[in-house]
């Protein structure tokens, strides 16, 4: 008992010392400005691609002006998922983009190697950057089916486990699945690049309806009409089984207007295509869709064809390159920059609630040069020659005139006669 009280007793004597160092014995949370100059700052960042969205990967490290990590991945006869990191990570922060989507299961195993492998070879933090959440709509238990799995809590679990430190995503089926984690989530919104889209791309913005396929997206649809300052409406949805609905209820006004459909995802598309069907019977002149995951498996592309819709709008969380082949009707919104962006606050320790409510600067960093006709070299020219300019005139103030050489002459002959 003496040596432990003894042991606490030098603990607190080198603390007091430790604090007299730097602020005369008071124990204080400021540093000063030297010593906080001198204290490491953040690591390195390091941005690696999985398989299944390296498009996206791209933009986003063109946007940032950097490079993509090297990574190779492969797969043994068995059907194992091998992943080699072909760079150190040592003390590196370490953001590894992966979508939920493709080959879901093996993609979201590759991503848990991925996060493990930079993990244990000590990398300094490892953010998953999912634009599309896997298994996000098993959420819950249904009513009917009491032993249904809640799968989102399990892919949560891997996460956690397999040594992620932080998960950035985009657009949750369900908000509260953030709940199901126990490390920070940043669930990012598709809103303000959507805004933008509408405003840009239909004429009849302010005359036009927001609607919501289902009671579901309720609230994401209010949100976008309250910024648009338009009115809503909703389609109840009756299902009989999963991906088959039964009836559709409208409720609202969408006569002689531009009905616009928004959701989170579309897999197989029954849902908007009955959705259009109905607003275009209720007096609907133009009928889009907006929607953050495009996931069309199945028979989407031939039932969107078939659909009375001017155009259906998705990001890019999910590829939509050989679907845009086969529908003219698709469309894509670049969601790169919000992700970028998010990575560049997220290493800086900055706050990522702007990016909720704007969409950042379009261009990349390698793509802005600094051309006579940049704005951003305009504007540094500009302070140099004003900062040039002062600098000169503070040198001819300082610079003797030939008055004042005389009179230092007078005054020297003067003390010499003395």
């Amino acid at each position: 008992m003496t040596s432990l009280r003894g042991m606490g007793r030098n603990l607190a004597y080198s603390q007091a010392r430790a604090g007299s160092a730097y602020d005369g014995g008071q124990r204080s949370s400021c540093y000063p400005l030297t010593e906080a100059l001198e204290r490491p700052k953040m690591p390195n960042i390091k941005i690696f691609s999985g398989s299944s969205h390296q498009d996206l990967s791209q933009k986003i490290t063109d946007r940032l002006g950097l490079e993509l990590g090297k990574v190779v991945t492969k797969k043994f006869s068995n059907q194992e998922t091998c992943v080699e990191i072909g760079e150190s990570v040592r003390g590196e922060d370490v953001y590894i983009v992966q979508s939920g989507c493709g080959e879901i299961n093996d993609n979201l195993m590759e991503l848990l190697i991925m996060i493990n492998a930079c993990k244990i070879a000590s990398a300094s933090r490892v953010t998953a950057v999912i634009p599309c959440f896997p298994y996000a709509r098993q959420d819950k238990k249904d009513k009917v089916g009491s032993r249904a799995p809640i799968s989102a809590k399990l892919v949560a679990n891997m996460l956690s486990v397999s040594g992620a430190d932080h998960i950035i995503t985009m657009d949750l089926h369900a908000s509260q699945i953030q709940g199901f984690f126990d490390i920070p989530v940043d669930n990012l919104y598709a809103e303000p690049a959507v805004l933008k889209w509408i405003k840009e791309n239909i004429n009849e913005w302010k005359t036009c309806t927001i609607v919501s396929p289902d009671a579901g997206g309720a609230k994401r649809v209010t949100s976008i009409a309250d910024r648009l300052n338009v009115d809503f409406a909703l389609i109840h949805k009756e299902r009989k089984k999963a991906n088959e609905v039964d009836r559709m209820v409208l409720v609202g006004d969408v006569k002689d207007r531009v009905a616009i459909l928004v959701d989170d995802m579309a897999d197989t598309c029954g849902t908007i295509c009955h959705a259009a069907d109905k607003l275009v019977s209720a007096g609907a002149t133009k009928v889009y869709a907006i929607l953050t995951h495009g996931i069309f498996s199945g028979p989407a592309i031939s039932r969107i064809n078939n659909a009375s819709f001017e155009a259906v709008v998705v990001t890019n969380t999910i590829p939509q390159e050989e679907k845009m082949k086969h529908c003219s009707k698709i469309q894509v919104i670049d969601i790169s920059m919000i992700l970028a962006e998010a990575i560049r606050r997220t290493h800086n320790g900055e706050s990522v609630s702007y990016l909720f409510s704007h969409v950042p600067f379009a261009k990349s960093q390698r793509s802005t040069k600094m051309s006579d006709d940049n704005p951003v070299k305009k504007e540094v020219q500009k302070f140099d020659k004003k900062s040039l300019k002062k600098t000169n005139t503070a040198e001819k103030n300082t610079l003797p005139t030939k008055e004042d050489i005389e009179q230092e002459k007078k005054a020297g002959s003067a003390e010499a006669s003395k």
